[in-house]
Parts: C-alpha cells; structure tokens; sequence
C-alpha cells in the first residue's frame, strides 16, 4: 500500500457545544478515513470560541478531496489555501466540470490575494465572479439561471466557509445545535422564538413565514392572520393548498370539507376547496377577490390588505390552482429568491416540501424555527442541510397562538 494522501483542516467558533467538531471527526471515520488532532484551543466561557485544527488521511487523494468538501457544510476549511481557479461556462444552464458546489453557510473565495465574500449564500448553486467595474464581486447562482460566459469556481481551492453564531437564550438554553426532540421546554421555546422576531423587526430584518395545510387545519389560521395584520410577518411562503383552505374556511366555514368551528363534517364539503379556487379564479386573483369584497377575512386577505408579498409555489397534485399559484417549480423557486434579502427569521410551520424548498435557499444565518407535531419532519429539514433549524415538536395550532400571545398580547 503506497503513502496515504492527508491534508490539514481547521474548524473554530463554537465548535464543542454545538457539536460541530464531532460531527466533523464522526464524518471522517464514517467516510473510512483517519484523523489527527493536532492543535485544540477550547474557549474558558460559554462566549468564547474555540479552534482546532486536525490531519486528515486518506488512502488517495481523490477520497480526500470528496471528504473535505462535504467537511465545508460543517464549517471546516483547508488550511493551505490557493487561488480560486475560475472557468467560463461553456453554455447556458450548464455549470462547468468541476464546479464548487456550494453551502448555504456564509462564504468567502481568495482572488487577487485578497478574500472576497459572497453575497448570497446559498446551497447546491455554483459561484460566479464579476469584476465589472474593477470591482470583484462574487454570488451564487442556481444551475438553471448560469449563461454561457459566466466566470465560475471550480474545485475546492480559495474556498472557506464561516459557521452560524450560536444562539443562547438567558439561562444557558441552547438552540443553534440541541438536537430535535419532543422533550424541549416549549414554553421556554416560544419565548426565545417570539424574542427572536422581535429582534428582527427592531433591528430592521425581516420576518419570513412557511407554513402548509395543516395550520389551518389545527385552527391556527386566524392567528397567523393576526400576526399578519400587526406587523410580525413581512413574507408569506406557501402553496395551494395552504391558500385555498384559507380561504375555503373564511368564506364557507370549513377547511377539507369539515367544519372550522365544530370539526364536524359538511354535507357536500369535499367539494368546498375547488368551488372557491373557481371563484379566486373568476375573479382573477386573491387580491381582485378581497377588492371586490367576496373574501373579507383569513391570512392571504391579511396579506393583501397589509401588502405583505407571498409566492405561492404549485406542485403536480393541486386543484385547480388558484391564479396566484406558480406552476413552473424554478419560476417558483426564483420568486422566493426575490424575498430572502433581509430575512433574518424564518418561522416554518406544518409543512416538510415548503420548509425543505426554502431551507435549500436560505443562508444559514437566518434564524430557522421548523415547528410540526412529527418530529422526522425537522430532522428531515436538518438533514438535507439546513443546520441553523431549530426543530420544535408540538401542535402548530397551540404553537401560533402562544407566539401570539407573546408578541400581540
């Protein structure tokens, strides 16, 4: 067996109580490679930061490269670092051989011996450069909107990547890294999500709700309406079906058919949904119908009224749509790009295809609360990604209206 390929890496911030620092030797053992702590520094206080810098060995250097890049999402960077090498793409839509691909945590690429820090973090895009001007700017940009020209990184050098900055709340409660359980004091939780939100709004962020079907269908509907009105919601992202029972129980009484105030079934109500995407759609649109008075309440008349932006993005199985609904999934996917400037809290409720569809164009530094009664649907999140997610296992319906409660009084 010939010399094994090894290289040195570096990780630090709050590498030992957010677990990051395990989780990156776990990804070295479980990748079949080897590993050597060779410089530890461990922060005194629950402020301070830590370091450590580790030896990474491989059987060939191909395994290497492979490893610690998957090591970047983590936070880990090289230590030895050169130019970032840059290559034109050849055609539209087509990310050249060996692209960067790229995390949502915030990123930084060496050129012309100085670092130069990307302006959208986002992740599974590629990085392009433009100097136009003298001026180099660097900024992520998803597979499908690349054109032919387009100066991009390729392969791992002059990349290093900067992990979130933990969260604690008073007391010494963790919430940038504790694992996704049901046991978390909840209303410890609710507390730190609404001191969160009122943060962002002070400090001038923006608040970003997800939220599916089944907050309206645990009543939690007039709640995030109230939220809407009252200034706590600056972006609605959503789909059909979200919109269309929101709009089924304000105007008929029901949501799926079964009654809002008694929970009991509606005779004819399976029929209730797509009678008023008819009617949306006679009007035109959600706002035309909340103009002309036929839809006077719920959350997306609240948006309306307020002015508050929402994209409503299509899947196969929907009804109708509703006229607002965006049929094309990468027009979709553009239009919440749109919104995520300033975002500084993302609070994603009851739904696992919208909160995994915009953790995926989330930097990791906006403030991520997934909330859903089934634990594996945060764990999913957290999974394809989106570390920065808070997961808080409860009823969506008990959850808004205490975050209410905190915030509106």
């Amino acid at each position: 067996m010939g010399p094994m390929a090894s290289e040195t890496i570096e990780v630090h911030g709050h590498i030992v109580d957010s677990l990051i620092l395990a989780r990156v030797l776990d990804a070295i053992l479980e990748a079949g490679a080897d590993y050597e702590l060779v410089d530890v520094a461990i922060g005194k206080t629950n402020t301070d930061t830590s370091r450590a810098s580790i030896v990474v060995r491989a059987d060939d250097q191909a395994l290497l490269d492979a490893l610690i890049d998957d090591l970047q999402v983590h936070g880990a960077n090289r230590v030895a670092q050169t130019e970032a090498v840059l290559v034109d793409a050849d055609q539209d839509g087509v990310l050249p051989a060996g692209f960067h691909s790229t995390t949502n945590l915030d990123t930084e690429v060496l050129l012309d011996g100085r670092w130069h820090r990307v302006q959208n973090p986002e992740m599974d895009c590629g990085l392009v450069v433009d100097d136009a001007g003298g001026t180099i700017r660097v900024r992520t940009v998803p597979m499908h909107r690349i054109r032919r020209g387009d100066r991009v990184v390729v392969g791992h050098d002059g990349v290093r990547v900067h992990p979130p900055t933990r969260r604690t709340a008073a007391g010494g409660f963790e919430f940038m890294a504790s694992e996704v359980s049901s046991e978390k004091p909840k209303g410890l939780l609710i507390r730190h999500v609404a001191d969160r939100m009122r943060a962002a709004r002070d400090e001038g962020g923006r608040i970003l709700l997800v939220a599916g079907p089944a907050a309206i269908h645990t009543g939690a509907g007039p709640d995030l309406a109230r939220l809407v009105r009252e200034g706590w919601i600056d972006c609605l992202f959503t789909g059909n079906g979200f919109a269309t029972h929101d709009i089924e129980s304000n105007v008929l009484g029901t949501s799926l058919g079964i009654g809002v105030a008694d929970g009991a079934p509606v005779e004819g109500g399976h029929a209730n949904h797509v009678r008023v995407i008819n009617e949306v759609r006679r009007h035109g649109s959600i706002a035309a119908a909340v103009e002309a008075g036929w839809l006077t309440g719920g959350v997306m008349h609240a948006c309306v009224e307020a002015d508050v932006p929402f994209v409503l993005a299509g899947s196969v199985r929907d009804d109708g749509p509703l006229p607002d609904t965006v049929t094309d999934v990468a027009a979709a996917a553009d239009a919440m790009r749109e919104h995520v400037p300033d975002v500084r809290v993302a609070l994603m409720l009851a739904t696992t295809l919208h909160a995994i569809a915009t953790g995926n164009i989330l930097p990791a530094a906006v403030e991520t609360f997934c909330v859903d009664i089934n634990q594996a649907v945060a764990t999913k999140l957290a999974d394809r990604g989106s570390h920065q997610a808070v997961g808080i296992v409860t009823d969506v319906g008990v959850f808004v209206r205490a975050v209410v409660g905190e915030l509106c009084g």
